[in-house]
């Protein structure tokens, strides 16, 4: 038996349903572990709403350098409710929000990947659509926009009166994330499922923002790099029609931050709903894995949460292992993920609430946990 390659996976449960489906994402890494023989070091910090009112900290001293340390991150969710209102701090931004911006801007993890794909067995919301119609790419820039943190609030007496967000588009933020895309669209080689052209949309709002200008000039910059793909150009506005219209014409999408952010919620309906969106925050030498939902507080403890979107944040985790690490076994350990979640869609037998429509409306919702002891059960019997 060959020797196991250890990695150390920082885990961040965090608020809600977090605690829900983390756990269901960490049992079948563990399953693909003990398939492909890796060896995985799980270190586990609470963090996030709950944790800040238990504490007064986001999350413990200790955990960014734990994570800056690690071989990758897998995160659930922040966000909590006291007396039926969200827990913030003193500044008013939400009480674990800290916990992902330390991690994005600190860990310099400027591409957020959103797979926007519809599984067989997963009914589309959209009329006259099926699984081969939606299989995209969402890279949405993740560490400029409006969400730097340059902004201010003016208040007379006790009434707030002015708020002000400034946004930022930098060139260098631009460029690597426009080439990320462009690299990201070769390596998947499939392209759209309308015609099986290689091609990345820029998403923008050049007719107006100075910001959104830059972008699109830099985009045409890259582009140049990349003759065997085609250029694409979508106003933001459009695109959220074109999306629901013609998802098939779509490759890999690339958009400044806060764009992506909205457009990417409407991909997951697109896709069966934010219980199957995963998402990776990429960067040169670290990353961090989270399903896209949040912490649903009004579910949470219930098993009602779909867990899919984190077991396919984890297949994302061990495929970004694989181009870092050249580790053959976490390519092949992605792969028993992916087909794992695909036959229990397919058989459709077993699905949360969420998934429980159209064809599948007689099906008695499964919980969390049967879940992702039914994706446990396939990758077993895969090996």
């Amino acid at each position: 038996m060959s020797k196991l390659r250890k990695y150390r996976i920082v885990v961040l449960p965090g608020d809600g349903i977090g605690r829900e489906v983390i756990p269901e994402a960490v049992k079948v890494l563990k399953a693909v572990g003990e398939a492909v023989n890796l060896d995985f070091e799980f270190v586990e910090f609470p963090c996030g709403g709950e944790y800040y009112l238990k504490t007064g900290l986001e999350w413990p001293e200790d955990a960014w350098q734990t994570c800056k340390e690690s071989d990758a991150i897998l995160f659930g969710a922040v966000g909590w409710v006291k007396n039926g209102q969200p827990i913030r701090l003193p500044n008013e931004d939400l009480a674990g929000s800290n916990v992902i911006f330390s991690l994005r801007f600190g860990l310099d993890l400027y591409a957020n990947v959103r797979p926007v794909k519809l599984y067989p067995g997963v009914p589309s919301l959209l009329a006259y659509k099926e699984s081969e119609h939606i299989d995209f790419v969402f890279v949405r820039e993740n560490t400029e926009d409006i969400y730097v943190p340059i902004r201010g609030m003016l208040s007379r007496g006790e009434e707030k009166e002015l708020a002000i967000d400034v946004r930022v588009i930098t060139r260098k933020g631009a460029e690597r994330v426009i080439r990320y895309a462009f690299n990201l669209c070769v390596k998947r080689g499939k392209g759209a499922p309308l015609d099986k052209k290689l091609r990345v949309t820029c998403v923008d709002k050049s007719n107006l923002l100075r910001g959104c200008q830059l972008f699109r000039e830099i985009y045409n910059m890259v582009a140049e790099e990349f003759p065997q793909v085609e250029k694409d150009y979508m106003y933001v506005d459009t695109m959220a029609m074109q999306m629901v219209c013609f998802p098939e014409k779509f490759d890999v999408v690339v958009s400044p931050n806060m764009f992506g952010d909205i457009l990417t919620d409407l991909g997951a309906a697109l896709q069966g709903g934010l219980g199957m969106a995963p998402s990776g925050n990429i960067g040169d030498k670290h990353a961090m894995f989270e399903p896209v939902h949040g912490s649903s507080p009004d579910i949470a403890g219930q098993e009602k949460a779909n867990p899919i979107a984190a077991i396919l944040a984890a297949k994302m985790m061990l495929e970004w292992l694989f181009e870092k690490r050249k580790d053959q076994k976490c390519k092949k350990g992605a792969e028993l993920i992916e087909k794992a979640v695909k036959k229990v869609l397919k058989e459709g037998k077993i699905r949360t609430f969420d998934l429980c429509y159209g064809p599948y409306s007689n099906v008695k919702p499964s919980k969390t946990s049967e879940v992702g002891d039914a994706i446990v059960e396939e990758i077993k019997h895969e090996v």
